[in-house]
């Protein structure tokens, strides 16, 4: 008789359900969001997660320092916890935070990878070791694989990101509300149980795998970006909860600038620390003595008075908020009309549940566009001093290069509320989608140039990085490119890698004042008079940090591909800046690079400039430059280039660390700090931010 084998192949599930909380363990305690706040999470499936869990993107590590308590790791392979889509939420249960930060940490990372269509990527560590045969040494970037968890780190009312130990640090605390009314006095609150606060910090370490000097104080809009972005992904997120969306827009009548939990971030934490609401809340505030919820109005006056990281970062993200709530309201308009008879006007009493449905739909799918295109637009950000007009610039050149159509008039939507925050980029001669688009028309022959000095470097790094999937090999390879040298992995290959600062500098240097031209860094000779590194390994040209060489692989809403190699440069120089305050007058000049002076001596600072590259993958041609010149390169003067430090951007520098700014944006407090984000985020009221 014949017998039939049994086929060894067993089909991986898509994903890995995860129960967890919505928004908080509060919500769960109020009769309105009982039913909602309990979701279930649909994180990838991975294959080799261990217990910690522990897996591809992550570690968590539960001990806790102030009990001197180390906890089980969560096994989520255990077939009880599989069967039952994880543990049960529980605030007292340490097991279930090590879910709940897992199951938010991933959620948050699957939507990043989504928008910017390639993995993410922690900032990797930075290593001397020796060179071979030598004692000189030389510094290394090292794959970071895993970002730490920490459920329990701290016993106060605090959380964030160290990009020192590449991990995020969560506190608890015993609660201290302003009225006992709102909340238990003295019972415990574990920031790691908030949806909001895990995704916040989360987006902390994947912005900063993206750009490593997006924290160093050379504009009030720097930290404050980082704090708005990290915001924005987090209340966003709550729209990707379909049951959330549906109650939130019964309750308020199909109104997102009426009060509700979406706009709101980490209530709990904001209640138990003292507040009388949210710890943030992007659409309005809760007056404290009558405890009546009032929308924000636009103040076009806030972004030239407000410096201090949390609140200047408020403000981008209610600029956001008001795009996506008149773009919402302008893709449901034709629902209202046909749910009012064409009044406009809804009936009093509960919302159709169709109509809730319709428009919940809506909502998620706006949502959804919103923060892709919150997302996608960090790769046209320089990698220097980001302000917010760069970001409005990035938003609408995103959008421009991916969707032809803009039919829902999103690009519009954000132009205006920026403009209503009196938000307004540097640089262009008006206001509209065409100024605001960074353009490779007004220097095509110079764009075409330049790209084919570099054209086989992006063919071979297209043909080696195309299809490599594994993030350390990604990470790797792409070191080959950016330094010339192999990893020790892989130096058993025979065929040498060309390193990018190979085509920049050659012994002609026939391209160096074009290169200059376009990217606003020093590529000639000059660099020595301006005190400018030499290069450490080719020694034939001034010190170029390549950043990053990213390649993206994006799908249009009409199907079309938009693949791209993005490439991120940097340049520093040490500046000295003598502000004559009698006068307001500035004395600029640089010195040699030395980094003790640069930090210590009063009006020293090191000063970057920096360029973003996009090249188009299929034609190899270079599509949008976008710079932060460390030079001013003026006309020949004599024949001869005149060179000046940037002067808007070294005085603003200036005044962040010495000046006017320090104090007001707190940047004084955390100069030169390794956790940057530890002290920004209790600098305001000792709470976390």
């Amino acid at each position: 008789m014949a017998t039939t084998k049994k086929s060894n192949l067993v089909k991986k599930p898509l994903y890995r359900k995860l129960r967890g909380y919505a928004f908080d363990p509060s919500q769960s305690l109020n009769l309105d969001t009982k039913g909602i706040n309990e979701i279930t999470y649909y994180i990838p499936w991975e294959n080799d997660l261990k217990p910690g869990p522990e897996g591809e993107y992550m570690k968590v590590i539960d001990r806790d320092p102030s009990s001197n308590e180390t906890y089980t790791p969560i096994d989520l392979n255990q077939l009880e916890i599989l069967a039952d889509d994880g543990i049960t939420p529980n605030v007292s249960n340490p097991q279930f935070h090590q879910q709940m930060v897992y199951a938010v940490a991933m959620n948050t990372i699957t939507n990043f990878e989504k928008a910017i269509g390639r993995k993410v990527m922690w900032s990797p560590k930075h290593k001397e070791r020796k060179k071979k045969s030598s004692s000189k040494t030389k510094s290394d970037s090292t794959f970071v694989k895993q970002l730490l968890i920490y459920p329990h780190a701290l016993r106060e009312a605090n959380a964030y990101y160290s990009p020192e130990r590449k991990a995020l640090l969560f506190g608890y605390f015993n609660a201290t509300p302003a009225n006992i009314d709102l909340f238990m006095p003295g019972s415990l609150v574990y920031s790691c149980l908030s949806h909001d606060i895990v995704a916040h910090e989360t987006t902390h370490a994947i912005l900063d795998g993206i750009f490593r000097h997006y924290m160093e104080q050379t504009h009030p809009d720097v930290g404050a970006f980082h704090e708005a972005f990290s915001d924005i992904v987090a209340l966003f997120q709550h729209f990707t909860f379909s049951e959330v969306l549906k109650n939130q827009i019964a309750k308020s009548r199909g109104k997102f600038d009426a009060e509700n939990l979406l706009g709101q971030l980490a209530v709990e934490f904001g209640i138990a620390s003292g507040g009388y609401g949210a710890l943030r809340d992007a659409i309005g505030t809760i007056d404290e003595e009558s405890r009546v919820w009032n929308p924000t109005k636009a103040d076009v006056n806030a972004y030239s008075n407000v410096f201090e990281p949390h609140d200047r970062g408020s403000i981008l993200v209610a600029a956001v908020f008001d795009a996506y709530i008149n773009i919402y309201n302008h893709r449901t308009a034709d629902l209202i009309r046909i749910g009012t008879n064409g009044t406009g006007i809804l009936l009093q009493g509960s919302l159709n549940i169709d109509l809730v449905n319709r428009l919940a739909d809506e909502a998620a799918k706006t949502a959804s566009h919103v923060l892709n295109m919150c997302i996608r637009a960090l790769d046209y950000c320089p990698p220097v001093d980001i302000n917010f007009g760069d970001y409005l610039r990035a938003l609408i050149t995103a959008d421009v290069e991916l969707v032809a159509d803009d039919d829902k008039s999103y690009r519009i939507a954000f132009i205006n509320a920026f403009r209503k925050w009196g938000i307004y980029p540097e640089g262009i001669s008006s206001l509209s989608v065409e100024t605001l688009t960074y353009s490779a028309k007004e220097q095509s022959e110079e764009f075409k140039e330049f790209s084919s000095t570099l054209k086989d470097f992006l063919r071979d790094f297209k043909n080696k990085i195309s299809y490599v999937t594994d993030r350390k090999e990604k990470f790797e390879a792409t070191l080959e490119f950016i330094t010339g040298n192999k990893s020790e992995e892989s130096e058993s290959n025979s065929s040498p890698t060309k390193g990018l600062h190979e085509y920049f500098f050659d012994e002609t240097k026939k391209n160096s004042i074009l290169f200059e031209k376009l990217t606003g860094l020093i590529f000639s000779d000059n660099y020595k008079n301006l005190n400018i590194k030499t290069s450490g390994k080719y020694r034939i040209g001034p010190s170029i940090e390549i950043h990053s060489i990213r390649l993206n692989n994006r799908v249009s809403p009409d199907g079309s591909l938009l693949n791209q190699i993005i490439i991120t440069l940097a340049q520093r120089c040490c500046v000295k800046v003598v502000h004559d305050e009698a006068n307001d007058k500035y004395s600029i000049t640089t010195f040699p690079f030395n980094t003790q002076k640069a930090e210590e001596e009063d009006g020293c600072f090191i000063f970057r400039g920096g360029c973003t590259l996009i090249f188009d993958l299929n034609t190899l041609q270079l599509t949008n430059v976008i710079s932060k010149p460390i030079f001013d390169i003026d006309k020949f003067n004599n024949k001869k280039r005149v060179y000046t430090p940037n002067i808007n951007r070294v005085k603003m520098q200036y005044r962040c660390n010495w000046g006017d700014y320090a104090e007001l944006t707190g940047f004084a407090a955390v100069k030169n700090n390794l956790e940057p984000f530890a002290h920004i985020h209790k600098s305001k009221t000792d709470i976390y931010g």
